[in-house]
């Protein structure tokens, strides 16, 4: 039971659950719209607006004008489910076949909002600030999901402030800086097997909360070989977070009663560094190529470790530490795009880009259904007026399909096929001073 409770518990609220927002793991990559048209190729070279404070902070540099650049993007995903099989748990007395539906609609469409600030200090110096969402994931299966006792609802969000400084040394060679302050908070709710059964039926109820704030930083190099070529490298930190929040148990039966209540919970969880290196280069008047990409050290995601205090009834003397194996894997992102500049109101982006998933064939849960991902998207970018530019974006995200196969003395099986797909649709506006 205490092992049943724990590790459908913080941990994996916060840390072991899927995203289907643009980018692997639990990572989002919809901080620019602009960027988010071209799927993201040239993000630390192309410094075409205010949110290059995220994508390269070093490209502030070449934002010649103060302006605000705000906006959102949607995500809405689908699964289709297939395959399926399920026993309920030996340790309530099943261990036979167990019903539930699998309806595959478990991400609710969320929208992922953005905002940046840039003002030229002089030729050299400019300053800048960002509030974006790096890693978030909204995940919420139906009553009666066949694979409830692994995954039920799981919420995670963090959401970063951004102050920064960048520095021009020539009219080659550009860097930018700024720390990163960042704020998560996760919740999760699971069915719990009742050991009393009967089995399959009157579940009890996990919920889980954790939060914690937590500083990083952003660096960044932009070099121009020319006024039409140049590059750029990016460096995202780590970031070390304690999370500090509670697991409540509920649910009919004495024995889930005995255990029911609201215990401590503590957890470390460590977002991964990253590095992006990119490419701009401006073929004529019209056209502009753009190619990049993204490696993230997902590798450190190997357990996840949960210290708990206070617990009483079934659970005394009985917690202790709780290692949870994961084994994720280091990741790369390619991505290449296209801009056609149709007029000096109008321009029209697209581009392509295959990302691999951090997730292994062995621990892969309801919870973490992603496989390798090929995401396609168009854009384009309106300028009504030289102060303004509106920025639209359109993503077509398609998964590998990815087999689950879990297993738990405690929580029974659960086998199933995944296929995932999902939209992304972006708007952003520009103004300048």
């Amino acid at each position: 039971m205490s092992k049943t409770i724990l590790r459908t518990g913080l941990a994996i609220a916060i840390a072991s659950t899927s995203t289907y927002g643009l980018a692997s793991g639990f990572a989002l990559n919809e901080q620019s719209i602009s960027g988010m048209g071209m799927s993201f190729a040239g993000r630390s070279s192309a410094a075409d607006d205010a949110s290059t404070v995220f994508g390269n902070p070093a490209g502030m540099a070449r934002i010649q004008r103060e302006q605000v650049n705000f906006g959102v993007a949607a995500i809405h995903a689908k699964s289709r489910i297939s395959n399926t099989s399920s026993t309920t748990a030996p340790a309530a007395g099943g261990g036979g076949a167990n019903g539930g539906s699998n309806d595959g609609d478990m991400v609710p469409t969320t929208g992922v909002p953005m905002g940046y600030y840039v003002k030229p200090l002089d030729e050299k110096v400019a300053f800048g600030v960002g509030v974006y969402v790096p890693f978030g994931l909204a995940t919420e299966y139906e009553n009666g999901f066949q694979g409830r006792y692994f995954a039920d609802k799981s919420y995670v969000r963090v959401i970063t402030v951004q102050p920064t400084l960048s520095y021009r040394f020539n009219d080659k060679l550009s860097v930018g800086f700024g720390p990163t302050f960042n704020h998560i908070e996760g919740e999760l709710s699971s069915s719990l097997t009742n050991p009393f059964g009967p089995a399959g039926s009157n579940d009890g109820k996990v919920k889980v909360k954790g939060d914690d704030t937590a500083v990083g930083f952003n660096a960044g190099v932009l070099y121009e070989f020319t006024p039409h070529t140049r590059v750029g490298v990016t460096y995202r930190s780590r970031v070390k977070y304690e999370l500090e929040g509670d697991t409540r148990v509920s649910g009919p039966g004495g024995a889930i009663a005995t255990s029911a209540g609201k215990y401590d919970a503590s957890l470390d969880v460590t977002t991964p560094e990253s590095v992006d290196m990119s490419f701009t280069h401006e073929l004529n008047d019209a056209w502009t190529l753009y190619a990049g990409s993204t490696w993230t050290r997902w590798s450190r995601f190997k357990e996840l470790r949960i210290e708990n205090e206070g617990v009483g009834g079934a659970f005394a003397g009985s917690l202790g530490t709780i290692v949870e194996e994961q084994e994720w894997h280091d990741t790369w992102a390619h991505a290449v795009g296209l801009s056609y500049k149709v007029n000096p109101q109008w321009v029209l982006r697209t581009g392509l880009a295959i990302d691999q998933t951090p997730t292994n064939n062995t621990d892969r849960s309801p919870r973490i259904p992603s496989g390798d991902r090929t995401i396609f998207s168009l854009g384009a970018g309106w300028s009504p007026t030289e102060d303004m530019t509106i920025d639209v974006a359109y993503s077509y995200l398609k998964e590998e399909d990815v087999d689950i196969s879990r297993s738990s003395t405690a929580r029974g099986s659960y086998n199933a096929t995944y296929k995932n797909s999902a939209h992304g649709l972006g708007a952003s506006l520009t103004y300048r001073f």
